[in-house]
């Protein structure tokens, strides 16, 4: 696949499935792997990741999902942060688990424009689940600090940001 790319070939196949979500009235989709369908690769047009039981999931990198440098950010954030991480493959079954538990389970998709997309509910097979939303997410904590360091409000300690310097403009 060409989905480690951010190309407009990657969005048009998303159209129709993503339009018959919305029909079922779904926000948006999960999309999972071509070859088995079990393995979650991103939500929408975006990285996805799961907080689960205090660990930080998302989907390897692969042909098929885009080093997104927000969900790189988010992970740089949550290890520093001490949260362990893992970049591994998730079965919708193992998710399914985690939210048929007791378990806290955050979902979330990452990208530069929303920056922290919040996964109210996930429906698997016409059974809907509740994540867990509430201010106190680690989700919102992500989005509030990559904010901060964007808009220079917090020290950008890992060099994020780029001061680009426009010609005859006064210092």
């Amino acid at each position: 696949g060409t989905g480690y790319a951010k190309c407009g070939g990657n969005y048009g196949g998303a159209l129709l499935p993503t339009q018959r979500a919305v029909e079922a009235g779904y926000d948006q989709v999960l999309w999972t792997d071509a070859q088995t369908r079990e393995f979650i690769e991103e939500s929408g047009t975006m990285n996805v990741l799961f907080l689960i039981d205090g660990i930080l999931i998302t989907p390897a990198l692969s042909s098929t999902i885009l080093d997104g440098v927000t969900r790189d950010s988010i992970l740089q954030l949550a290890r520093s942060r001490g949260i362990k991480v893992q970049e591994r493959k998730i079965s919708i079954r193992e998710l399914e688990a985690a939210l048929r538990s007791d378990t806290r389970v955050e979902a979330f998709g990452a990208g530069t424009a929303a920056v922290v997309a919040p996964i109210e509910s996930i429906t698997i097979e016409d059974q809907a689940y509740d994540c867990y939303v509430e201010e106190d997410a680690a989700m919102f904590s992500f989005k509030a600090a990559l904010q901060a360091i964007r808009t220079g409000k917090a020290e950008d300690t890992w060099g994020w940001n780029e001061v680009v310097g426009v010609e005859g403009m006064k210092e």
